[in-house]
Protein backbone atom coordinates (compact mmCIF):
# COMPACT_ATOMS: atom_id res chain seq x y z
CA UNK A 1 0.00 0.00 0.00
CA UNK A 2 1.04 3.19 -0.69
CA UNK A 3 2.44 5.06 2.29
CA UNK A 4 1.69 8.99 0.81
CA UNK A 5 5.04 10.19 1.08
CA UNK A 6 4.62 11.67 -2.61
CA UNK A 7 2.15 14.22 -1.09
CA UNK A 8 4.20 15.19 2.06
CA UNK A 9 4.75 19.35 2.03
CA UNK A 10 2.79 19.87 -0.88
CA UNK A 11 0.10 22.62 -1.85
CA UNK A 12 -2.46 21.07 -4.35
CA UNK A 13 -4.77 23.19 -6.69
CA UNK A 14 -7.44 21.27 -7.39
CA UNK A 15 -11.58 20.03 -5.99
CA UNK A 16 -10.28 18.51 -2.67
CA UNK A 17 -13.10 15.66 -3.29
CA UNK A 18 -10.86 14.13 -6.16
CA UNK A 19 -7.72 15.08 -4.80
CA UNK A 20 -8.28 13.74 -1.40
CA UNK A 21 -9.54 10.33 -3.01
CA UNK A 22 -5.36 10.35 -4.37
CA UNK A 23 -4.65 10.59 -0.56
CA UNK A 24 -3.69 6.65 0.96
CA UNK A 25 -5.67 5.21 3.56
CA UNK A 26 -4.58 5.96 6.93
CA UNK A 27 -2.12 8.36 6.27
CA UNK A 28 -2.71 11.71 8.08
CA UNK A 29 -2.31 12.60 11.54
CA UNK A 30 -4.24 15.33 11.74
CA UNK A 31 -6.89 17.82 9.75
CA UNK A 32 -7.90 21.11 10.35
CA UNK A 33 -11.22 22.38 8.18
CA UNK A 34 -12.02 25.37 7.75
CA UNK A 35 -15.23 24.93 5.30
CA UNK A 36 -17.05 27.96 3.39
CA UNK A 37 -19.85 28.28 6.67
CA UNK A 38 -22.95 28.02 5.38
CA UNK A 39 -23.95 31.57 4.58
CA UNK A 40 -25.73 31.16 1.50
CA UNK A 41 -24.02 34.66 0.68
CA UNK A 42 -21.71 36.36 -1.94
CA UNK A 43 -19.45 37.80 0.77
CA UNK A 44 -18.32 33.76 0.84
CA UNK A 45 -16.56 34.79 -2.95
CA UNK A 46 -13.11 35.94 -1.66
CA UNK A 47 -10.38 35.19 -3.71
CA UNK A 48 -13.08 35.67 -6.96
CA UNK A 49 -11.52 33.32 -9.55
CA UNK A 50 -13.34 30.68 -11.11
CA UNK A 51 -12.46 27.27 -8.74
CA UNK A 52 -14.16 28.98 -5.98
CA UNK A 53 -17.43 30.47 -8.07
CA UNK A 54 -17.70 26.62 -8.93
CA UNK A 55 -17.12 25.62 -5.47
CA UNK A 56 -19.78 28.02 -4.19
CA UNK A 57 -22.43 27.25 -6.97
CA UNK A 58 -21.81 23.77 -5.48
CA UNK A 59 -22.72 24.16 -2.02
CA UNK A 60 -25.43 26.83 -2.58
CA UNK A 61 -27.47 25.13 -5.80
CA UNK A 62 -30.32 23.91 -2.90
CA UNK A 63 -31.16 24.32 1.22
CA UNK A 64 -29.10 23.18 3.84
CA UNK A 65 -29.20 19.21 2.83
CA UNK A 66 -27.34 20.46 -0.40
CA UNK A 67 -24.86 22.05 1.53
CA UNK A 68 -24.57 18.87 3.72
CA UNK A 69 -24.75 16.22 1.30
CA UNK A 70 -21.53 18.55 -0.78
CA UNK A 71 -19.71 18.40 3.00
CA UNK A 72 -20.39 14.71 3.97
CA UNK A 73 -18.89 13.37 0.80
CA UNK A 74 -15.36 15.22 1.51
CA UNK A 75 -15.55 14.46 5.24
CA UNK A 76 -16.05 10.77 4.52
CA UNK A 77 -12.66 10.96 2.47
CA UNK A 78 -10.88 12.69 5.40
CA UNK A 79 -11.78 10.13 8.05
CA UNK A 80 -10.44 7.13 5.55
CA UNK A 81 -7.37 9.24 5.24
CA UNK A 82 -6.64 10.04 9.25
CA UNK A 83 -4.58 7.49 11.05
CA UNK A 84 -6.34 5.38 13.86
CA UNK A 85 -4.53 7.92 16.33
CA UNK A 86 -5.45 11.09 14.42
CA UNK A 87 -8.08 13.58 14.90
CA UNK A 88 -9.37 16.51 12.82
CA UNK A 89 -10.78 19.42 13.90
CA UNK A 90 -13.78 21.21 11.76
CA UNK A 91 -14.79 25.07 11.95
CA UNK A 92 -18.03 26.25 11.48
CA UNK A 93 -20.79 28.63 12.93
CA UNK A 94 -24.10 29.59 14.08
CA UNK A 95 -25.12 29.08 10.34
CA UNK A 96 -25.12 25.14 10.68
CA UNK A 97 -22.80 24.11 13.39
CA UNK A 98 -25.76 21.91 14.53
CA UNK A 99 -26.34 20.27 11.88
CA UNK A 100 -22.44 19.27 11.30
CA UNK A 101 -22.09 17.51 14.47
CA UNK A 102 -25.20 15.40 14.18
CA UNK A 103 -25.51 14.62 10.62
CA UNK A 104 -22.01 14.72 9.02
CA UNK A 105 -19.52 13.99 12.32
CA UNK A 106 -21.51 11.93 14.55
CA UNK A 107 -22.58 10.08 11.34
CA UNK A 108 -19.08 9.35 10.43
CA UNK A 109 -16.71 9.61 13.05
CA UNK A 110 -19.31 8.41 16.12
CA UNK A 111 -20.74 10.33 18.93
CA UNK A 112 -18.28 8.35 21.06
CA UNK A 113 -15.06 9.99 19.66
CA UNK A 114 -16.71 13.30 20.02
CA UNK A 115 -13.64 15.00 22.46
CA UNK A 116 -14.24 18.79 22.44
CA UNK A 117 -16.99 21.73 21.43
CA UNK A 118 -14.65 24.74 21.41
CA UNK A 119 -15.81 27.95 20.98
CA UNK A 120 -13.43 30.06 19.71
CA UNK A 121 -14.51 33.95 21.39
CA UNK A 122 -12.86 37.09 19.76
CA UNK A 123 -13.34 40.76 20.20
CA UNK A 124 -14.29 42.89 16.60
CA UNK A 125 -16.04 45.74 15.06
CA UNK A 126 -19.91 45.21 16.13
CA UNK A 127 -23.32 46.50 14.15
CA UNK A 128 -26.26 47.51 15.62
CA UNK A 129 -28.83 44.44 15.59
CA UNK A 130 -31.37 43.01 17.40
CA UNK A 131 -29.98 40.47 18.65
CA UNK A 132 -26.71 39.94 20.99
CA UNK A 133 -23.48 39.71 18.92
CA UNK A 134 -22.56 36.68 17.13
CA UNK A 135 -18.72 37.27 18.64
CA UNK A 136 -17.42 33.25 18.59
CA UNK A 137 -16.67 30.19 16.40
CA UNK A 138 -17.39 26.85 16.83
CA UNK A 139 -15.03 24.02 16.50
CA UNK A 140 -15.97 20.79 17.39
CA UNK A 141 -12.81 17.99 17.89
CA UNK A 142 -13.34 14.39 17.16
CA UNK A 143 -10.74 11.76 17.44
CA UNK A 144 -10.72 8.41 14.56
CA UNK A 145 -10.39 5.86 17.78
CA UNK A 146 -10.34 6.05 21.65
CA UNK A 147 -6.17 5.74 21.68
CA UNK A 148 -5.29 9.40 20.02
CA UNK A 149 -2.44 11.92 20.49
CA UNK A 150 -3.45 14.71 23.26
CA UNK A 151 -1.03 16.63 25.23
CA UNK A 152 -1.79 18.39 28.06
CA UNK A 153 -2.09 22.05 27.38
CA UNK A 154 -1.80 25.21 29.43
CA UNK A 155 -2.08 28.50 29.84
CA UNK A 156 -0.14 31.18 31.91
CA UNK A 157 -2.44 32.19 34.75
CA UNK A 158 -4.19 35.65 35.41
CA UNK A 159 -2.14 38.68 36.59
CA UNK A 160 -4.16 38.47 40.00
CA UNK A 161 -3.25 34.93 40.78
CA UNK A 162 -0.09 34.78 43.30
CA UNK A 163 0.69 36.97 45.67
CA UNK A 164 -2.33 39.05 44.63
CA UNK A 165 -4.31 36.20 45.31
CA UNK A 166 -4.73 34.80 49.02
CA UNK A 167 -4.87 31.60 48.24
CA UNK A 168 -0.85 31.11 47.10
CA UNK A 169 2.27 30.96 49.14
CA UNK A 170 5.68 30.70 48.41
CA UNK A 171 7.52 27.87 49.05
CA UNK A 172 11.36 28.24 50.37
CA UNK A 173 12.46 28.49 46.77
CA UNK A 174 10.06 31.85 46.50
CA UNK A 175 7.76 29.71 43.48
CA UNK A 176 3.88 30.20 44.32
CA UNK A 177 1.59 27.91 44.87
CA UNK A 178 -1.58 26.66 46.34
CA UNK A 179 -3.46 23.83 47.58
CA UNK A 180 -5.27 21.35 46.01
CA UNK A 181 -7.66 19.45 47.65
CA UNK A 182 -9.43 15.79 46.78
CA UNK A 183 -12.07 13.81 48.22
CA UNK A 184 -10.25 10.84 49.82
CA UNK A 185 -6.87 11.61 49.19
CA UNK A 186 -4.14 14.13 50.86
CA UNK A 187 -4.07 17.51 49.16
CA UNK A 188 -1.33 18.43 46.74
CA UNK A 189 0.89 21.46 45.70
CA UNK A 190 -0.37 23.01 42.33
CA UNK A 191 2.35 25.89 40.97
CA UNK A 192 1.83 28.75 39.52
CA UNK A 193 4.20 28.38 37.37
CA UNK A 194 3.10 25.42 35.81
CA UNK A 195 -0.03 27.24 34.38
CA UNK A 196 -3.40 26.11 34.38
CA UNK A 197 -5.23 23.42 32.01
CA UNK A 198 -6.90 25.21 28.85
CA UNK A 199 -10.41 25.35 28.73
CA UNK A 200 -12.49 24.55 25.78
CA UNK A 201 -13.59 28.20 25.52
CA UNK A 202 -10.35 30.03 23.67
CA UNK A 203 -10.59 33.65 23.53
CA UNK A 204 -7.53 34.28 20.83
CA UNK A 205 -7.97 37.59 18.90
CA UNK A 206 -8.61 37.82 14.99
CA UNK A 207 -6.21 39.06 12.69
CA UNK A 208 -6.20 43.05 13.09
CA UNK A 209 -5.24 45.04 10.12
CA UNK A 210 -1.91 45.70 11.82
CA UNK A 211 -1.17 42.20 12.40
CA UNK A 212 2.46 41.50 11.19
CA UNK A 213 0.92 38.03 10.06
CA UNK A 214 -1.89 39.98 8.07
CA UNK A 215 -1.95 38.83 4.55
CA UNK A 216 -5.11 40.83 3.73
CA UNK A 217 -7.37 37.21 3.11
CA UNK A 218 -10.91 38.44 4.95
CA UNK A 219 -11.19 35.00 7.12
CA UNK A 220 -7.52 34.80 7.99
CA UNK A 221 -7.24 32.53 10.66
CA UNK A 222 -4.69 33.49 13.44
CA UNK A 223 -1.25 31.16 13.96
CA UNK A 224 -1.94 30.94 17.67
CA UNK A 225 -5.35 29.50 17.21
CA UNK A 226 -3.51 27.04 14.93
CA UNK A 227 -0.51 26.41 16.77
CA UNK A 228 -2.60 25.08 19.52
CA UNK A 229 -4.73 22.59 18.08
CA UNK A 230 -1.51 21.42 16.18
CA UNK A 231 0.72 21.11 19.49
CA UNK A 232 -1.54 19.75 21.37
CA UNK A 233 -2.37 17.09 19.06
CA UNK A 234 0.70 15.55 17.06
CA UNK A 235 4.03 15.46 17.39
CA UNK A 236 7.18 16.67 15.06
CA UNK A 237 7.31 14.66 12.01
CA UNK A 238 3.66 13.55 12.17
CA UNK A 239 1.51 15.11 8.98
CA UNK A 240 -1.12 17.99 9.05
CA UNK A 241 -3.92 18.03 5.91
CA UNK A 242 -6.09 21.34 5.29
CA UNK A 243 -8.41 20.59 2.53
CA UNK A 244 -9.70 24.04 2.52
CA UNK A 245 -6.43 25.86 2.72
CA UNK A 246 -7.14 29.81 2.29
CA UNK A 247 -4.66 31.91 3.29
CA UNK A 248 -2.65 29.35 4.31
CA UNK A 249 -2.24 29.68 8.17
CA UNK A 250 -2.17 26.21 8.68
CA UNK A 251 0.45 24.81 6.65
CA UNK A 252 2.62 27.89 7.81
CA UNK A 253 1.86 27.14 11.03
CA UNK A 254 2.61 23.28 10.55
CA UNK A 255 6.19 24.07 8.07
CA UNK A 256 7.30 26.35 11.26
CA UNK A 257 6.82 24.17 13.72
CA UNK A 258 8.57 20.87 11.98
CA UNK A 259 5.57 19.13 11.20
CA UNK A 260 4.77 17.58 7.23
CA UNK A 261 1.98 18.95 5.76
CA UNK A 262 -0.81 19.31 2.79
CA UNK A 263 -3.18 22.10 1.44
CA UNK A 264 -5.69 21.89 -0.53
CA UNK A 265 -7.47 24.32 -2.35
CA UNK A 266 -9.71 24.77 -5.27
CA UNK A 267 -8.91 29.01 -6.08
CA UNK A 268 -5.78 29.86 -7.70
CA UNK A 269 -5.58 32.69 -5.91
CA UNK A 270 -5.38 30.41 -2.47
CA UNK A 271 -2.85 28.43 -3.26
CA UNK A 272 -0.43 30.89 -5.21
CA UNK A 273 -0.56 33.34 -1.76
CA UNK A 274 0.04 30.31 0.14
CA UNK A 275 2.98 29.44 -1.57
CA UNK A 276 4.47 32.70 -1.46
CA UNK A 277 3.73 33.00 2.41
CA UNK A 278 5.65 30.15 2.50
CA UNK A 279 8.57 30.83 0.21
CA UNK A 280 9.38 33.97 2.79
CA UNK A 281 10.13 30.68 5.44
CA UNK A 282 13.09 29.73 2.60
CA UNK A 283 15.95 30.90 3.70
CA UNK A 284 15.10 30.37 7.25
CA UNK A 285 17.29 27.39 9.35
CA UNK A 286 14.67 24.66 9.79
CA UNK A 287 12.63 25.78 6.36
CA UNK A 288 11.62 22.45 4.48
CA UNK A 289 11.81 22.14 0.64
CA UNK A 290 7.87 22.32 -1.31
CA UNK A 291 6.39 21.55 -3.90
CA UNK A 292 3.55 22.98 -5.89
CA UNK A 293 1.11 21.30 -8.33
CA UNK A 294 -1.24 22.78 -10.59
CA UNK A 295 -3.33 21.09 -13.11
CA UNK A 296 -1.47 23.24 -16.11
CA UNK A 297 1.76 22.49 -16.13
CA UNK A 298 4.55 25.90 -17.46
CA UNK A 299 6.01 25.13 -21.10
CA UNK A 300 8.79 27.20 -20.32
CA UNK A 301 9.95 25.36 -17.26
CA UNK A 302 9.24 22.26 -18.78
CA UNK A 303 11.26 23.17 -22.10
CA UNK A 304 14.33 24.05 -19.65
CA UNK A 305 14.46 20.78 -17.25
CA UNK A 306 17.43 18.93 -17.83
CA UNK A 307 17.10 16.14 -20.51
CA UNK A 308 16.98 13.03 -18.54
CA UNK A 309 14.43 14.70 -15.40
CA UNK A 310 12.58 15.42 -18.46
CA UNK A 311 12.25 11.96 -20.21
CA UNK A 312 11.67 10.50 -16.41
CA UNK A 313 9.17 12.70 -15.57
CA UNK A 314 7.10 12.14 -19.03
CA UNK A 315 7.42 8.28 -19.05
CA UNK A 316 6.21 8.54 -15.16
CA UNK A 317 2.84 10.79 -16.09
CA UNK A 318 2.48 8.72 -19.11
CA UNK A 319 2.20 5.82 -16.39
CA UNK A 320 5.16 3.92 -17.29
CA UNK A 321 8.22 2.51 -16.37
CA UNK A 322 11.50 5.13 -16.56
CA UNK A 323 14.40 4.20 -17.35
CA UNK A 324 16.44 5.88 -14.19
CA UNK A 325 20.11 4.96 -15.66
CA UNK A 326 22.60 7.72 -16.27
CA UNK A 327 24.37 7.43 -19.59
CA UNK A 328 23.21 6.40 -22.91
CA UNK A 329 20.06 4.45 -22.75
CA UNK A 330 20.12 3.74 -26.58
CA UNK A 331 17.03 5.82 -27.06
CA UNK A 332 14.57 3.86 -24.57
CA UNK A 333 14.23 6.16 -21.87
CA UNK A 334 11.61 3.32 -20.61
CA UNK A 335 8.48 1.22 -21.15
CA UNK A 336 5.00 0.48 -20.54
CA UNK A 337 3.77 -1.98 -17.85
CA UNK A 338 3.61 -4.36 -20.51
CA UNK A 339 7.39 -3.76 -21.56
CA UNK A 340 6.47 -1.74 -24.81
CA UNK A 341 9.70 0.59 -25.10
CA UNK A 342 8.76 4.50 -24.97
CA UNK A 343 11.33 7.53 -25.98
CA UNK A 344 10.26 11.08 -24.63
CA UNK A 345 11.92 14.02 -26.92
CA UNK A 346 12.11 17.66 -25.19
CA UNK A 347 12.92 19.16 -28.01
CA UNK A 348 11.17 22.73 -29.43
CA UNK A 349 11.74 21.64 -33.50
CA UNK A 350 9.59 18.80 -34.03
CA UNK A 351 10.74 15.28 -33.61
CA UNK A 352 12.73 14.04 -37.49
CA UNK A 353 12.55 10.95 -39.31
CA UNK A 354 16.15 10.14 -38.05
CA UNK A 355 14.68 10.38 -34.57
CA UNK A 356 12.20 7.30 -35.52
CA UNK A 357 14.95 5.26 -37.46
CA UNK A 358 16.69 4.87 -34.45
CA UNK A 359 14.11 4.62 -32.28
CA UNK A 360 13.54 1.49 -34.46
CA UNK A 361 16.44 -0.18 -34.01
CA UNK A 362 16.87 0.72 -30.73
CA UNK A 363 13.24 -1.00 -29.99
CA UNK A 364 14.04 -4.19 -32.52
CA UNK A 365 17.38 -5.12 -30.01
CA UNK A 366 15.55 -4.01 -26.67
CA UNK A 367 13.60 -6.97 -26.16
CA UNK A 368 13.48 -8.83 -29.70
CA UNK A 369 11.17 -11.67 -28.90
CA UNK A 370 8.77 -9.13 -27.57
CA UNK A 371 9.06 -7.10 -30.71
CA UNK A 372 8.39 -9.74 -33.07
CA UNK A 373 5.39 -10.76 -31.00
CA UNK A 374 3.97 -7.30 -31.12
CA UNK A 375 4.56 -7.01 -34.82
CA UNK A 376 2.89 -10.34 -35.61
CA UNK A 377 -0.10 -9.57 -33.68
CA UNK A 378 -0.26 -6.03 -34.83
CA UNK A 379 0.22 -4.39 -31.51
CA UNK A 380 2.48 -0.86 -31.20
CA UNK A 381 6.16 -1.69 -30.98
CA UNK A 382 6.82 1.05 -29.65
CA UNK A 383 5.79 4.67 -28.53
CA UNK A 384 8.01 8.28 -29.26
CA UNK A 385 6.56 11.52 -27.04
CA UNK A 386 7.15 14.89 -28.25
CA UNK A 387 5.72 18.49 -28.35
CA UNK A 388 5.99 18.13 -32.66
CA UNK A 389 6.41 15.54 -35.05
CA UNK A 390 7.99 16.70 -38.94
CA UNK A 391 5.57 15.16 -41.91
CA UNK A 392 8.47 12.94 -43.08
CA UNK A 393 8.52 10.80 -39.48
CA UNK A 394 4.62 11.07 -39.67
CA UNK A 395 4.57 9.44 -43.15
CA UNK A 396 7.40 6.98 -42.57
CA UNK A 397 4.78 5.96 -39.36
CA UNK A 398 2.34 5.26 -41.65
CA UNK A 399 4.18 3.35 -44.08
CA UNK A 400 6.17 1.26 -41.16
CA UNK A 401 2.05 0.25 -40.25
CA UNK A 402 1.13 -0.38 -43.73
CA UNK A 403 4.16 -2.35 -44.93
CA UNK A 404 6.06 -3.60 -42.52
CA UNK A 405 3.31 -4.35 -39.66
CA UNK A 406 5.67 -2.09 -37.44
CA UNK A 407 2.90 0.33 -35.47
CA UNK A 408 4.52 2.88 -33.70
CA UNK A 409 2.65 5.48 -31.55
CA UNK A 410 3.22 9.25 -31.97
CA UNK A 411 1.98 10.96 -28.47
CA UNK A 412 2.22 14.81 -27.98
CA UNK A 413 3.43 15.63 -24.09
CA UNK A 414 -0.08 17.89 -24.70
CA UNK A 415 -2.08 14.69 -24.70
CA UNK A 416 -0.40 13.46 -21.26
CA UNK A 417 0.23 16.94 -19.31
CA UNK A 418 -1.63 20.29 -20.20
CA UNK A 419 0.55 22.72 -20.06
CA UNK A 420 0.53 26.62 -21.32
CA UNK A 421 3.06 29.70 -22.05
CA UNK A 422 3.31 31.70 -18.40
CA UNK A 423 2.07 34.94 -18.64
CA UNK A 424 4.44 38.12 -20.21
CA UNK A 425 5.33 40.85 -17.73
CA UNK A 426 6.64 43.89 -18.24
CA UNK A 427 7.73 46.16 -15.19
CA UNK A 428 8.32 49.68 -15.56
CA UNK A 429 9.24 52.71 -12.56
CA UNK A 430 8.46 56.24 -12.89
CA UNK A 431 10.08 58.87 -9.87
CA UNK A 432 7.12 60.80 -8.89
CA UNK A 433 8.53 62.97 -6.26
CA UNK A 434 11.78 63.25 -4.22
CA UNK A 435 12.37 59.35 -3.15
CA UNK A 436 8.74 58.18 -4.27
CA UNK A 437 7.89 55.73 -7.39
CA UNK A 438 5.29 54.51 -9.41
CA UNK A 439 5.62 50.73 -10.62
CA UNK A 440 3.51 49.43 -13.29
CA UNK A 441 2.80 46.02 -14.41
CA UNK A 442 1.58 45.12 -17.64
CA UNK A 443 1.11 41.25 -18.58
CA UNK A 444 -0.57 39.39 -21.36
CA UNK A 445 -1.88 35.43 -20.54
CA UNK A 446 -4.51 33.81 -22.63
CA UNK A 447 -5.76 32.94 -19.29
CA UNK A 448 -6.24 35.84 -18.07
CA UNK A 449 -4.46 37.59 -14.87
CA UNK A 450 -5.94 36.32 -11.83
CA UNK A 451 -3.57 38.79 -9.41
CA UNK A 452 -0.13 40.69 -9.18
CA UNK A 453 2.59 40.24 -6.07
CA UNK A 454 5.21 42.60 -5.06
CA UNK A 455 8.42 42.49 -3.87
CA UNK A 456 10.45 45.56 -3.07
CA UNK A 457 13.96 44.33 -2.13
CA UNK A 458 13.94 41.64 -4.41
CA UNK A 459 17.55 39.96 -4.00
CA UNK A 460 17.38 37.70 -6.97
CA UNK A 461 16.85 33.78 -4.62
CA UNK A 462 13.08 34.18 -3.31
CA UNK A 463 10.61 36.09 -4.01
CA UNK A 464 9.12 37.51 -0.86
CA UNK A 465 5.47 39.24 -0.99
CA UNK A 466 5.83 42.23 0.50
CA UNK A 467 2.49 42.64 -1.44
CA UNK A 468 0.54 39.45 -2.15
CA UNK A 469 -2.78 40.02 -3.60
CA UNK A 470 -2.87 43.04 -6.19
CA UNK A 471 -5.37 42.89 -8.95
CA UNK A 472 -4.47 46.32 -10.11
CA UNK A 473 -0.71 45.91 -11.63
CA UNK A 474 -0.12 49.26 -10.16
CA UNK A 475 2.11 50.32 -6.87
CA UNK A 476 3.37 53.87 -5.12
CA UNK A 477 6.07 53.99 -3.01
CA UNK A 478 8.70 55.64 -1.11
CA UNK A 479 12.49 54.84 -0.81
CA UNK A 480 15.16 55.35 1.51
CA UNK A 481 17.78 56.72 -0.59
CA UNK A 482 20.24 53.89 -2.30
CA UNK A 483 20.03 51.36 -5.02
CA UNK A 484 17.04 49.03 -4.81
CA UNK A 485 15.33 45.99 -7.39
CA UNK A 486 11.44 45.84 -7.31
CA UNK A 487 10.18 42.87 -8.54
CA UNK A 488 6.83 41.70 -9.89
CA UNK A 489 4.71 38.22 -10.36
CA UNK A 490 2.12 38.48 -12.57
CA UNK A 491 -0.49 34.96 -11.64
CA UNK A 492 -2.39 33.71 -14.55
CA UNK A 493 -6.20 32.44 -13.83
CA UNK A 494 -4.37 28.45 -14.55
CA UNK A 495 -1.75 29.27 -11.63
CA UNK A 496 1.09 29.97 -14.17
CA UNK A 497 3.49 33.09 -13.24
CA UNK A 498 5.55 35.26 -15.04
CA UNK A 499 7.84 37.69 -13.41
CA UNK A 500 9.64 41.08 -14.50
CA UNK A 501 11.52 43.50 -12.35
CA UNK A 502 14.01 46.54 -12.50
CA UNK A 503 16.34 48.97 -10.58
CA UNK A 504 15.64 52.23 -9.46
CA UNK A 505 19.04 54.46 -7.75
CA UNK A 506 17.21 56.67 -5.27
CA UNK A 507 18.66 59.94 -4.23
CA UNK A 508 17.58 62.80 -1.83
Amino acid sequence: MADGKEFINKLILGDNLVELQKIPDESVDLIYADPPFFSNRTYEIIWGDDGERRSFDDRFAGDIDVYLSWLIVRVRQMHRILKDTGSIFLHCDWHANAEIKIDVLNSIFGKNNFRNEIIWSYKRYTAKSKKFQSLHDTIFWYSKGKDYTFYDTREDYGEKSGKMDSHYKQDEEGNWYRMQKRKGAEPYKIYLSEGKRLGDVWELPIINASAKERIGYPTQKPEALLQRIIEATTNEGDVVLDPFVGGGTTVAVADRLNRKWIGIDQSVMAVKVTELRLRKRQNELFAKPFEVEIPTFDLSKLQKAEGKQFEIFIVDKYGGIPNLKGGKDLGIDGHTQYGTPIQVKKWNRPVGRDTLDSFITAISRDDKGLFEKNKKEGQICGFIIGFDFSKDLKNEVARLANKENIIISLKYVKDIIPYDNPPQVTLSAEELENMKYRFEAYAESKAGIDFYSWDFNHNEEVFRGDITMDKTGVQEKKFPEGEHQVAVKAIDKQGLEGMDKVKIKVKK
